[in-house]
């Protein structure tokens, strides 16, 4: 019996499914989940239904909840990473933006980040084919279908890799700046013992 129990365990240490390699296999799934719909929906929609308007409501309903899960949800968990947009007192459009600190964005699942650069950006190449794909078919009305939702999946890209970015140029700040403070106080410990 126990010769059984170590066979199964061996074997099930090499033979686990890849989902279990995701830290947070559940946001991954919602994060993949609603570009996938929105995807699909579109390209299978004609075989389906005649109406523009259920087209156009559906995926770009799919498309917004993928917008907002991403930016709210699967950013936070997935990559340490949240943005948003303000307008200041001036009616100037400011971007914030929130990150882990570098010690915890360092302890991120690799498996996580990558789904979520990955899908982030392949599902906006989709849609710019999907969009040229429109356009040789003469169906404009449809280009406004994928304008929306391109649209979406670049301010994603676009917010995500700004905070991506500010999270860096804030990491290698608090860095010179720790590196500064001490050189400073050896200096004057130093001087000060003479």
């Amino acid at each position: 019996m126990i010769k059984i129990a170590s066979i199964y365990a061996y074997s099930s240490k090499f033979m686990r499914p890849p989902g279990e390699n995701y830290a947070n296999p559940k946001t991954c799934f919602f994060h993949v989940l609603f570009k996938a719909g929105a995807l699909a929906f579109y390209i299978l929609s004609a075989l389906f239904f005649n109406s523009f308007v259920i087209i156009f409501v559906v995926t770009v309903l799919l498309a917004a909840l993928d917008f907002w899960v991403v930016k709210n949800v699967s950013g936070r968990i997935l990559v340490g990473l949240r943005w948003w947009n303000e307008i200041n007192d001036l009616g100037e459009s400011v971007w914030k933006f929130e990150s882990l600190d570098q010690e915890s964005l360092a302890r991120m699942n690799k498996k996580d980040s990558w789904l979520f650069w990955w899908t982030l950006y392949i599902t906006a190449v989709a849609w710019i084919v999907l969009g040229i794909f429109s356009l040789i078919r003469f169906q404009a009305d449809y280009c406004l279908i994928v304008g929306v939702c391109l649209t979406l999946s670049i301010a994603n890209i676009v917010g995500f890799t700004k905070c991506r970015k500010d999270a860096k140029k804030q990491f290698q700040q608090f860095a010179s700046q720790t590196i500064a403070s001490r050189v400073s106080s050896t200096i004057q410990s130093a001087f000060s013992v003479v």
